[in-house]
């Protein structure tokens, strides 16, 4: 294969909504898709393999494993990461194209455009927000375990100018699912760490929303921007609330 060639590499677990707009945003651009499913109940392996998609199912044991085990699976150098509620521009697919023919670099920043309820969001967490997502094999692995894995590069990174959007909360059901999910496995990753509870850990909530809604200017989202500050801020009250109830069972 090309040095240029691309593999698209994920990670899923009942994705079919999402799933098709992902996939369809990477054609011409991938010459392999590889999806690693974690036991989805819906059509998430149907519709990839429709895409002609390399498909494997292995049990959920922390973001970095799945994603590491996922790129493994993978036969070229560069890599391109993504969540299934993420696409890709047709300018950043351009982008994409060109700057793997000849690059120092060996993985690139790409920054994000979020969707929240429908709306663009600029504001608040958002800010700025961007990720390695394109990167090579060989000098790149995830770390940081059940949850919060980041990417370890071996060499320069460089920054791409287009977005990936990010569709991850079109609707508020999905948004608590999430974060019901995503708390409870920050508690068991700090607990795992040694971290204690402390009552001081609640009480942050409040100045979290100020950061949010003021100091990163999520005012400016309007109503969007309110409603995601108040719910975010909330993030760590309950992650170690979560961390106070496995360390009061442990006890027992």
């Amino acid at each position: 294969m090309s040095n240029s060639s691309i593999s698209l590499v994920l990670i899923a677990r009942n994705e079919a909504h999402d799933l098709p707009n992902c996939l369809a945003s990477v054609e011409d651009l991938v010459n392999e898709t590889i999806l690693l499913d974690n036991n989805s109940t819906d059509d998430t392996i149907k519709i990839a393999k429709q895409f002609g998609a390399k498909t494997e199912t292995r049990k959920f044991d922390g973001f970095a494993s799945q994603k590491n085990h996922a790129i493994n699976m993978a036969s070229n150098e560069w890599i391109l990461h993504l969540d299934p509620d993420e696409s890709l521009t047709p300018a950043l697919k351009e982008e994409i194209r060109q700057i793997v023919q000849n690059t120092k670099y060996s993985a690139f920043n790409i920054p994000y455009q979020n969707l929240f309820l429908g709306k663009k969001m600029r504001f608040g967490s958002f800010l700025g927000e961007k990720h390695i997502r394109l990167f090579k094999k060989s000098v790149s692995k995830f770390g940081g375990g059940l949850i919060h894995e980041g990417i370890e590069v071996n060499g320069e990174i460089g920054e791409l100018k287009n977005k990936i959007i990010h569709n991850s909360y079109p609707n508020l059901e999905e948004y608590f699912k999430k974060f019901n999910e995503y708390t409870t496995l920050s508690a068991q990753k700090a607990h795992q760490e040694g971290k204690k509870f402390t009552i001081f850990k609640l009480l942050a909530f409040p100045l979290n929303f100020l950061k949010l809604y003021i100091l990163k200017l999520g005012c400016l989202d309007g109503i969007h921007g309110i409603i995601w500050a108040t719910i975010s801020s909330c993030y760590g009250f309950v992650k170690y609330s979560k961390l106070y109830v496995i360390e009061k069972e442990n006890k027992k």
